[in-house]
């Protein structure tokens, strides 16, 4: 279908009454929406596409994208857009309107992976389903891996927090404008640096959504990457055939001695550790006796592994980021990287900390370059600010997840936050009156993983925002060859899912929430 390049008579009667009186237009064609003036802001590109048309994604893809060409669900009214708030910005975005009929009155906006600029048009078909005018943007950049931030520090603020505040206060007015009314509730759904832009709005554009699904989130970006750095430095320095190099085929036998030490600890073995926090396993147990082979680690794997789980400190001991827990020893090649090291948290490094593209991660010094980063871009990419009262007089809700088995982003990192905010809003009773964190006890990053770790957070924070139900639990699920085979609930940190002592441990209603005594 090509798009049209005529002005119609539609758009001219559509912009006068935006002009005359905007809150009175009805509901417009979409065509009709290029004639929106909006500061800064350019519609490049307006169609109407019916049911089942195939959409062709871009590449980059979104790491999340589960194919490039995407059949979309339903009916609608595709905009395209970008932004220019300074001389070396170009962020684009888009908004997908459904039809009035099949419009839930909501907006939403989806968030982003790591630093790759690109639109998650997968997850933006999953909101259109439920009938959500959606949105999602590149953050201001194309690119899979950090060099687009190099010379361009305009670009890494778009990144960090202006390019999701614009796309989402110009997503609200085109939505206003088609459908002729406002959208009731504004939500934000987002993992990984989704959770972190989640965050981010909660933290400096308050008013922007009514309730924010923030999962794995990292936030703490400085001391994330630096975390990340280090394990690679622990583990690559001497390079892949170096003796602290712990080599995939070994992780089996760490992993399963750590499910040895503390899978039973909750009363259910299940191949799942449900609160690795509880857990005091030592890599030890696993020192080879004498030459050893994939059963056992060396003594300088031992350390390298102990290392993995401490997690980077400064050199007065205090911690930089925490270590990845008991339980994601089979996912560690993700997060420490061979033969280079890990290409997100070394791309940090090296243009967007040090500028200089030939930066050798063999060089890095947790103490002295996490300080550095901080200084040089914390106030920008962070987002750990605990004060968030006003967002909470907007009467907003904070829905945070986190996977224990979280490989990349280590989980203790969402505790810590949640505490925060907790010391800050007058205790954990007062916080969880808008705010409340889910620990996914198995759950890899963002997804996937050895316990059921499919749930819907934002229908519990949708409940919470617009009917005042808190979620007192959400229920997971994990499903092999497209049938349920267990469900178990997921509690509000720091309860756990407790196991009543009788009935099917592969059934949510067999556990209670609460907090353990293991």
């Amino acid at each position: 279908m090509k798009r049209a390049k005529v002005v119609t008579a539609a758009s001219v009667l559509f912009a006068a009454c935006l002009m005359i009186m905007p809150t009175a237009c009805a509901q417009q064609s979409c065509e009709a929406l290029k004639s929106l003036k909006i500061t800064n802001v350019t519609i490049s590109a307006t169609e109407t596409y019916g049911p089942d048309h195939v959409l062709a994604i871009p590449i980059p893809a979104s790491p999340f994208a589960k194919a490039h060409i995407l059949r979309v669900s339903e009916p609608i009214c595709r905009v395209e857009a970008y932004a220019t708030p300074t001389s070396d910005s170009h962020i684009e975005f888009e908004v997908w309107l459904p039809a009035a009929s099949a419009w839930n009155s909501k907006f939403e906006a989806i968030g982003n992976g790591g630093f790759i600029g690109a639109i998650s048009y997968d997850a933006m078909d999953t909101g259109l389903k439920l009938g959500f005018a959606i949105a999602a943007t590149d953050t201001g950049h194309k690119g899979m891996d950090e060099s687009w931030a190099l010379g361009h520090p305009q670009k890494l603020i778009d990144w960090s927090y202006r390019a999701v505040h614009v796309m989402t206060a110009t997503s609200k007015q085109i939505v206003k404008a088609y459908y002729g009314a406002p959208a009731k509730y504004a939500y934000w759904d987002g993992c990984s640096t989704g959770g972190k832009q989640g965050l981010t709005e909660a933290q400096r554009y308050p008013d922007d959504y009514d309730g924010i699904v923030a999962g794995a989130s990292a936030n703490y970006i400085t001391h994330l990457q630096a975390g990340q750095e280090y394990m690679s430095w622990l583990s690559l320095r001497d390079g892949t055939s170096g003796p602290e190099y712990i080599p995939p085929s070994k992780y089996p036998a760490l992993h399963q001695a750590a499910l040895n030490a503390c899978d039973a600890m909750d009363g259910v073995k299940d191949g799942v550790i449900e609160d690795p926090t509880r857990c005091h396993f030592n890599p030890k147990t696993v020192e080879c006796k004498g030459e050893g082979d994939d059963d056992c680690l060396t003594a300088a794997q031992v350390k390298t592994a102990q290392g993995i789980y401490a997690g980077a400190k400064f050199a007065n001991g205090k911690q930089v980021f925490p270590g990845l827990e008991p339980g994601t020893e089979m996912h560690w090649r993700m997060a420490v990287g061979g033969p280079k090291p890990a290409a997100i948290s070394d791309g940090f490094f090296k243009y967007m900390v040090f500028d200089n593209p030939n930066y050798d991660f063999r060089t890095f010094n947790t103490d002295r370059d996490t300080r550095y980063a901080d200084k040089k871009v914390g106030a920008t990419t962070n987002a750990i600010d605990p004060n968030l009262s006003a967002f909470e007089a907007h009467g907003g809700k904070l829905v945070m997840y986190h996977g224990w088995g979280d490989q990349l982003i280590a989980p203790e990192n969402s505790v810590n936050y949640y505490k925060s905010v907790e010391a800050t809003m007058g205790g954990a009773k007062k916080t969880a009156e808008f705010a409340r964190l889910f620990m996914v006890p198995g759950m890899m990053h963002c997804q996937g993983g050895d316990g059921p770790t499919t749930f819907d957070a934002l229908s519990a924070v949708e409940k919470w925002r617009e009917h005042g139900v808190a979620p007192t639990k959400i229920i997971a699920s994990k499903s092999e060859g497209g049938k349920v085979v267990e469900t178990r609930p997921l509690c509000p940190y720091p309860q756990a899912a407790i196991y009543k002592g009788s009935g099917d441990t592969n059934d949510a209603a067999n556990f209670v929430c609460g907090i353990p005594k293991w």
